[in-house]
């Protein structure tokens, strides 16, 4: 089996084969499962440390000696304290919790992650090395004493609130600490903005500096804010820095607000059950399944690629990790069946970002949602679920198009049957179908998690290859909050938006300016809705583009969800909205991390594996709009009964269709669709989507209009004695 390519080099046309063989003349073989582990002769990437290129965060240090235990030790500290806190709760309550954590986690940030700071050139010593060894990049090297200084200032500052020690005013402990909310001395002003710097610090090292420029900007906002002209929208009476930190590090909304809640409740809980999950080898168990349920159909590599995005969500939630897993396997397989880089690596980040969207291990954001509407995570997970049915119904109908279109060939996959897996490693689905049944029987979803953690553990005794001994059980607990760092970060700081928001009220005042640009333009109710859907659908877009996806959310909910709720929208459909759109960042130009990463992967060109990209990913574009925009959208979310959900889905589901036919040319059964076809099949998705029934029907008369144009040109080729398909695609250049 070739070797994945992970640069840009081309990757090699693909050699004719037969229906159901490979250009050897057997079937194609799944690469062989790794240890993740770097090849030492570097002949193949470990798929993990390609992921981590692409990314919301930067990869971090490889710890080892002494250094490597003391995280090691810290953050199986951290993971067990998670575990008793949902089962025996600190009798101070959960902000107490939440410095705990934070002093646990923000020491391990500056431990792991380098500062990565290039000296200008002019500074660097004349007899340093040009070009240093691979084992001298920052990333390679141990903390350095800056780092171990910011490690301990971090540490202190932290648990300062908790500490049981006067310093002159402040100090005293706990109780002390809560007792001076509003009347912050100058202890306590000074520790909170040094642990202000290092969390902007920490924020940088592990995301770039894009996230802590949006955080000063809102510093900047709260504190100069009183000088702006009172009469403009955004103006307020002014902060001064002592209720600036008060509202960061002594509030419900700051540093130790719902974000970082999330992170320390759900999210570390989640990422622990995700590198149980995989280290009991569910991962290779749901890629042979996927290539194992369409081995031989035309479509079996495509198939193949995007049922393991979905299936390999559950263990990762990353876009940019899952589109390299799936990428890794099915790649060498998508290749074979002579799909074009450029149109694999398209299928491939879509399928990773969808793994985001899906159920029942949505992204970090999704827990969010759960906190800030004050609803069970089950009922987000019943929010999700129609949406993604429709988004994987869109990539689907957009692998069998390009089959088709493409000449993509039949390949057969060596692996056992669909069967045989299932009765020998079927287990793995237990735990995710214990965390739903859980969660139904009126279990918290931090319970839930722990429990199906427990069972993942004790199922991976099975297979002599995965059994979780102790050893590897720590490891996985270990790698579990490892994995939590950068998001813990990223969610502290997030409170540094949210608290500015609450104080200036700049919420509700960015929430009339934007209504009021729709209100420019019409004065007709839909109308206004509909533009200031489209209006934040592109501000959220923007927004994703500059910073990770759960800050992402937290800025699209404080200052863009009140505009929407403003103009009737409920609480559901405007956090789901929020949240697919901070998502779909990882999928979107110019940036699109996911389709980067896939890229890298098939050596494909870059842009436009973007756009192939946006073309797969097309439905969760949309969908969300239809939700928002009517009242029959809601249905969609699973809201306003049967009748309404199964009318809402079937328009929507229709409406993917003919958005499929109309972005892939192709009408399955029939043949190619022309252009006018396609640019009527496109005005009837769209008007489908509105899901009224005017709409609706001026919808399905386009469709119909559309259908009968391919079946003319069919004829019309037929009678000619001209071709009844597009010519095959050249597979070592995709042509648009």
């Amino acid at each position: 089996m070739p070797p994945v390519r992970s640069s840009g080099e081309p990757a090699p046309q693909p050699s004719t084969v037969g229906p159901e063989s490979t250009p050897d003349g057997g079937p194609v073989p799944l690469p062989p499962e790794t240890d993740n582990r770097s090849d030492p002769d570097g002949a193949a990437p470990d798929p993990r440390e390609l992921a981590a290129q692409f990314e919301d965060e930067k990869p971090g240090r490889e710890l080892s000696g002494p250094i490597g235990v003391l995280v090691t030790g810290t953050t199986l500290a951290i993971a067990l304290l998670a575990l008793w806190q949902v089962f025996s709760p600190l009798p101070q309550g959960s902000k107490f919790y939440l410095v705990i954590f934070l002093a646990g986690i923000l020491p391990m940030v500056f431990l792991a992650y380098p500062a990565d700071l290039r000296l200008p050139r002019r500074l660097r010593r004349a007899d340093a090395p040009s070009d240093a060894a691979p084992t001298d990049r920052p990333g390679r090297r141990g903390p350095t004493l800056p780092d171990w200084i910011l490690a301990g200032a971090a540490l202190v500052s932290c648990l300062y609130p908790v500490l049981p020690v006067g310093l002159g005013e402040g100090g005293g402990g706990y109780d002390a600490f809560l007792d001076r909310q509003g009347l912050l001395v100058g202890v306590d002003v000074a520790m909170g903005t040094v642990l202000l710097i290092l969390l902007l610090e920490a924020c940088r090292r592990t995301t770039g500096w894009i996230l802590p420029a949006v955080c000063v900007v809102f510093l900047g906002y709260g504190y100069y804010g009183g000088l702006l002209p009172q009469s403009w929208p955004v103006a307020h009476a002014g902060l001064d820095f002592g209720q600036i930190v008060d509202g960061l590090y002594n509030s419900d909304s700051g540093f130790y607000g719902t974000p970082l809640d999330v992170a320390a409740t759900y999210i570390v809980l989640f990422t622990i059950y995700g590198a149980v999950l995989d280290l009991s080898g569910a991962g290779r168990f749901f890629v042979e399944l996927s290539a194992a349920a369409f081995r031989r159909s035309r479509t079996a590599a495509g198939r193949t690629a995007v049922a393991s995005g979905f299936l390999l969500g559950t263990v990762s939630g990353s876009g940019a990790a899952t589109t390299v897993s799936i990428g890794a396997v099915t790649w060498p397989v998508l290749r074979r069946a002579g799909y074009p880089p450029e149109r694999a690596g398209g299928m491939l980040a879509a399928a990773g970002v969808g793994a985001i969207l899906s159920p029942p291990t949505l992204g970090a954001a999704a827990f969010i949602i759960a906190e800030y509407l004050g609803v069970s995570y089950l009922q987000v997970l019943g929010w999700a679920t129609v949406p993604t049915v429709l988004y994987y119904l869109g990539i689907l109908l957009a692998v069998e198009i390009d089959a088709r279109r493409s000449g993509v060939r039949p390949v057969v996959i060596e692996t056992a049957s669909a069967g045989r897996l299932l009765a020998r490693f079927g287990y793995h689905f237990l735990s995710l179908f214990a965390i739903v049944g859980l969660l139904a029987v009126g279990f918290s979803a931090t319970k839930a998690v722990v429990l199906a953690t427990v069972l993942a553990a004790v199922l991976s005794f099975l297979d002599r290859r995965h059994r979780l001994t102790p050893a590897r059980l720590l490891a996985a607990l270990s790698a579990g909050v490892r994995g939590v760092l950068a998001v813990s970060a990223v969610c502290a700081a997030a409170g540094i938006i949210t608290a500015t928001t609450t104080k200036t009220g700049l919420g509700p005042q960015a929430a009339a300016l934007l209504v009021s640009g729709a209100q420019a333009v019409s004065s007709e109710p839909a109308v206004v809705l509909a533009l200031t859907a489209l209006l934040a659908a592109v501000a959220l877009t923007l927004l994703g583009l500059a910073v990770p996806v759960t800050a992402s959310f937290v800025i699209g909910w404080v200052i863009i969800g009140p505009a929407l709720l403003d103009l009737g929208v409920t609480a559901p459909a405007a956090a789901m909205f929020v949240f697919y759109f901070a998502v779909l960042s990882e999928a979107s130009p110019p940036t699109a991390l996911a389709a980067v990463a896939a890229a890298a992967v098939t050596g494909g060109r870059l842009v436009p594996t973007m756009w192939q990209t946006l073309r797969y990913a097309l439905p969760a574009y949309l969908i969300p709009l239809a939700f928002v925009v009517t009242p029959t959208g809601l249905g969609l979310l699973g809201i306003g009964g049967p009748q309404r959900i199964a009318v809402a889905a079937t328009v929507a589901a229709l409406s993917v269709a003919v958005l499929a036919v109309a972005a892939g040319g192709w009408l399955p059964g029939v043949g190619p669709a022309g252009t006018p076809e396609r640019i009527v099949g496109a005005l009837a998705g769209l008007t489908l989507l509105w899901l009224e029934p005017v709409p609706v029907a001026i919808g399905a008369a386009l469709a119909a209009v559309m259908v009968a144009g391919v079946l003319v040109r069919r004829g019309s080729a037929g009678r000619t004695g001209g071709p009844s398909a597009v010519p095959t695609v050249n597979h070592g250049e995709e042509k648009q």
